[in-house]
């Protein structure tokens, strides 16, 4: 068995490992193979899985988001919220509570349309990204212009706190911690085609994104149709940072951390061999998250404890860079 073989069956075992212990831990800890009561089974099957599955999922959707755009844009600090996706999705959410101050919804009523507006957020900003890709050929504008979509919504979002109502403030300030233990298994039936989608994407980008590595002008004398890789990046981006962030709000730091601690590991930058490392190291990571989160006396925000995780990461790379 080669290096990368058996570096790939251990974390595949791992993320078994970490997928168990986060059923079995919480509040009350749960042995799934042994005898449950009614209430033990309704919370295995109704939080502890959904919860596990979804950190699965988040965790790899972000670290290969994150991969892509550091590829794209050729930029070890690039995430898969370069483009502005989160903020169009936070803007989305905060429009919404915005307009329950206005109407008199009950805050209750609203947490169940949150992903929904969120969606239509991250849509809506990717919609004007992809526009704006079609014109632009230089992938530094494009990094510019997804800044500045994010600075925008970022300040809409600002001034729609001044306006709202304290219970839906709170509301939207609990989304922005992020949370995995909010998407049901009816959540998951919009999740899981919204990632689908955006993997299919990234697969479409694969060989493509080996020559990209090089720059665009190495890329174009291979051959490769650099326009439309873009357009699959940014749509493939979109979609799964996009999809993660409606239904489990803005995680910080693992689509950007996972990609350099894949090349580490694994010694290369192929994406043959990256996109799949990234997907199962950041699941793992999102898991490990999600376990220390359940584990505290008082519940923590998965983006804080991501956060805890990824910062250092971070730090280094820029101290490694500037050796």
């Amino acid at each position: 068995m080669t290096r990368n073989a058996s570096i790939f069956t251990g974390l595949v075992l791992l993320l078994l490992l970490l997928m168990g212990i986060n059923i079995c831990s919480g509040s009350i800890w749960l042995w799934p193979f042994g005898e449950l009561s009614p209430m033990e089974q309704q919370i295995l099957h109704a939080i502890r899985l959904p919860k596990a599955l979804t950190a699965l999922l988040a965790g790899a959707a972000l670290s290969v988001s994150g991969l892509i755009m550091q590829t794209l844009f050729r930029n070890p600090l690039a995430g898969p919220y370069t483009l502005g996706v989160s903020s169009g999705a936070s803007l989305g959410v905060a429009l919404l509570t915005m307009l329950s101050t206005v109407s008199g919804l009950a805050v209750s009523g609203l947490a169940v349309s949150i992903p929904i507006a969120a969606c239509i957020g991250a849509t809506l900003v990717l919609l004007l990204v992809l526009a704006v890709s079609k014109r632009v050929t230089s992938n530094v504008s494009l990094l510019i212009v997804g800044l500045m979509f994010g600075s925008i919504a970022g300040a809409l979002v600002s001034l729609l706190q001044n306006f709202a109502n304290p219970d839906a403030l709170k509301l939207f300030i609990v989304w922005t911690l992020g949370s995995l233990s909010s998407v049901n298994w009816q959540d998951m039936q919009l999740l899981v085609p919204i990632l689908v989608a955006g993997t299919v994407f990234v697969l479409l980008s694969l060989k493509p994104l080996n020559g990209l590595l090089l720059g665009e002008d190495y890329a174009r004398g291979l051959g490769i149709h650099v326009a439309r890789t873009r357009l699959y990046i940014v749509l493939a981006t979109g979609l799964l940072a996009g999809g993660v962030t409606a239904f489990c709000g803005p995680i910080a730091f693992i689509g950007v951390a996972v990609p350099h601690i894949a090349r580490g590991i694994f010694k290369t930058s192929n994406h043959r061999v990256t996109i799949p490392a990234s997907a199962l190291i950041g699941a793992c990571m999102l898991l490990v998250c999600d376990i220390l989160c359940s584990l505290s006396v008082h519940t923590l925000p998965i983006s804080t404890v991501s956060a805890l995780f990824g910062a250092p990461i971070i730090i280094w790379i820029i101290l490694k860079n500037k050796k």
